[in-house]
């Protein structure tokens, strides 16, 4: 006669492997290189000067500061020296310093020059500047 042992256990053994944790990996990995790619671009050209994005609605009064490319400093239509633009501002803003300013530069001007002109602001508690270029159009079809 022949008997069967049975020890009970059900379960049957499984040889297959378990790629979940290499999935994980994967798409943690595809994240990183997802967000690191943008950064890795260096010497991109770029022309700053031109913008495609909408025009934002102006304010009532906007205060334009604008610098030649001659580095000659201008508020509204009135050149100032750059050293009397602080109290220029004030006077011009009634000492508000949460107006916004709009930053216009010349395309020849150095990108420098640009930004110690937006130093000056800062330095002077004016912490809202835009910086305006002109709206490119976009290709037609």
């Amino acid at each position: 006669m022949a008997a069967r042992l049975d020890d009970g256990d059900d379960l049957a053994e499984n040889h297959d492997i378990n790629v979940t944790p290499f999935i994980d990996v994967m798409l943690v990995l595809l994240i990183i290189f997802m967000v690191t790619a943008p950064l890795s671009t260096v010497d991109v050209p770029v022309d700053l000067p031109s913008s495609t994005a909408p025009p934002q609605p102006r304010p009532d009064k906007p205060v334009f500061v604008s610098v030649k490319a001659d580095r000659s400093v201008v508020l509204g239509n009135d050149t100032i020296s750059p050293e009397t633009l602080p109290a220029a501002l004030d006077g011009l803003t009634g000492g508000d310093k949460s107006t916004r300013i709009f930053l216009r530069g010349d395309k020849a001007l150095p990108y420098g020059d640009l930004m110690a002109a937006m130093n000056g602001l800062r330095a002077a508690g004016y912490l809202k500047i835009a910086l305006v270029g002109i709206e490119a159009v976009p290709p037609g079809p």
